[in-house]
């Protein structure tokens, strides 16, 4: 199980980045529309004016159940250790166990 400290930080990055998305999404836009490279660079300076925990880069997927940052699938949401023991015990729909 994660620390709950780091499962609220990656909330937090997540409401910041949603709070910034049309704001670095509009900024980009205007860089490619403007010729000038001096106003290039007053744009890039609006882009960096966000926090930093706003950029998309920063986010983290995480275990729905267990909060484990490594590992993840991402169509059911779960680390590869609790996806195997739910596949096991049939908690999965449609999920079938390997055997080889």
């Amino acid at each position: 199980m994660a620390r709950k400290s780091l499962i609220q930080r990656e909330k937090k990055r997540q409401k910041l980045e949603q709070k910034y998305h049309l704001i670095r999404r509009s900024s980009k836009k205007e860089i490619s529309k403007v010729p000038a490279l001096s106003d290039k660079w007053e744009i890039y300076g609006k882009l960096q004016s966000p926090p930093r925990n706003s950029a998309p880069t920063r986010l983290h997927r995480r275990c729905f159940s267990t909060g484990r940052p490594r590992a993840n699938y991402r169509d059911f949401g779960l680390s590869g250790h609790i996806l195997r023991e739910m596949v096991h015990a049939c908690l999965l729909p449609g999920a079938t166990r390997s055997s080889w």
